[in-house]
């Protein structure tokens, strides 16, 4: 058994169903999101429910003894030694990517009825190349980094101390992030430090080592431009006018293509827009979401948060990590910030806003009206909601106000 590890409820909990089946599960997420712990913390499970350790077979592919392992004969030869007996028994490889063409060996220990299953870079996990050549054969299990109720837990299972006012940690908690392992270290500062370290670490293991980047100037100013407008509408051309401006010569494919990259590798997350009039999806006119937003901190100077793009971004992680389909809608020339569909086929309409409040009485009235209006225009019966971190709610219009930390604690529910 590992040491004290976190159990993340949220996610073991969607596995928990497949332990014993031998549909291959995957688990992706941007690196260092906590695969791996989730990984081990379903090995825990494992061994607490009975089962014997001799049964459980965990190649972690980046850890010292199994750094050899690099072709599928190697794979299978450390498998089947560490296979005792006829039993049942659980296959984990962590970084599987290590080894390549590992498909057809996974494919015939699923064949064989055992329970596999894997971790790895997403570049390649969430490639065309794995869907052909496992079709049928596995579910992936997409994690992203602590939400804000998991940030809390996590401190609490490992004694730290928690702020009495919520709003206080939820302040530190945007600056921080959500990695994990972010929470070992004493200060902002070392936080940064480690969440810039993931994303050169993603830049060089998954990005380049996949695919081989024709123009480092124009794919890290579209990094940049992408991480610097999280949460804003997004639009392909002023992307590459800008880029034009400064003097950068390519094609527009070659930019279209890294910010596939970026999706890949789960830097950001792509909102598609759908139009309520024409119930259509429009392609094109998106939005992109950070994976963390310890992220935008560690590659900026400043440490000013922007609290209106800030909570969209964690309400539409908080969303997709809850099984939501999300897209951003459009009412004409109207928006809502996010369609949230859940598994039951319902819809509900939701308008983010740090605030309801502002200055003074008419600026406090057009911000309301502001938030407002799209929702008006909305012709069908399913609920709307503001989101904002106001302690006083503002139920006007059949529109339910909630308040942010008291959604993602569990207090309130959509």
């Amino acid at each position: 058994m590992f040491r004290k590890i976190y159990p993340r409820e949220k996610y073991i909990g969607k596995i928990r169903p497949f332990f014993d089946s031998d549909i291959i599960k995957i688990i992706t997420g941007i690196r260092r999101c906590g695969k791996s712990c989730i990984m081990k913390g379903i090995i825990n499970e494992l061994i607490e429910k009975g089962i014997d350790e001799s049964r459980i077979i965990y190649i972690p592919l980046d850890n010292k003894g199994f750094k050899y392992i690099r072709t599928t004969e190697q794979l299978e030869e450390k498998i089947d030694s560490m296979i005792s007996d006829e039993e049942f028994n659980y296959i984990f490889v962590d970084e599987i990517q290590n080894v390549e063409g590992f498909e057809s060996v996974i494919h015939a220990y699923a064949e064989e009825g055992y329970s596999v299953f894997l971790t790895g870079s997403n570049s390649y996990l969430l490639s065309d190349e794995i869907s052909t050549k496992l079709t049928g054969r596995y579910l992936n299990f997409e994690t992203f980094t602590l939400d804000f109720n998991e940030y809390l837990q996590m401190k609490d299972f490992f004694n730290m101390s928690i702020k009495e006012d919520l709003k206080e940690e939820f302040n530190e908690y945007v600056l921080n992030g959500g990695f994990p392992k972010s929470l070992e270290f004493p200060d902002i500062d070392s936080r940064q430090i480690y969440a810039r370290g993931i994303i050169e670490e993603i830049f060089e293991k998954d990005v380049k080592k996949r695919k081989r980047i024709s123009n480092i100037a124009v794919f890290e100013r579209v990094q940049s431009f992408l991480l610097n407008n999280y949460s804003s509408t997004f639009s392909f051309s002023n992307l590459t006018d800008c880029l034009r401006k400064e003097g950068l010569s390519f094609k527009d494919s070659t930019v279209r293509g890294y910010i596939e990259d970026l999706k890949k590798a789960k830097i950001v997350y792509e909102c598609n827009r759908y139009d309520l009039k024409s119930k259509k999806s429009i392609k094109r006119e998106q939005k992109y979401y950070l994976a963390d937003l310890a992220i935008y901190f560690a590659m900026n100077t400043d440490n000013v948060i922007n609290f209106g793009p800030s909570l969209e971004n964690i309400v539409y992680h908080y969303l997709v990590s809850n099984g939501y389909q999300v897209s951003v809608g459009r009412i004409g020339k109207l928006e809502c910030d996010f369609i949230a569909r859940d598994k039951n086929q319902n819809y509900s309409y939701i308008q983010v806003t740090y605030t309801l409040q502002a200055g003074d009485t008419e600026s406090t009235k057009q911000l309301k009206e502001r938030e407002y209006r799209p929702f008006r225009s909305i012709k069908d019966g399913y609920p709307r909601y503001i989101i904002s971190l106001d302690t006083f709610r503002d139920q006007q219009e059949g529109v339910n106000h909630i308040n942010a930390i008291d959604l993602f604690i569990g207090k309130e529910m959509i």
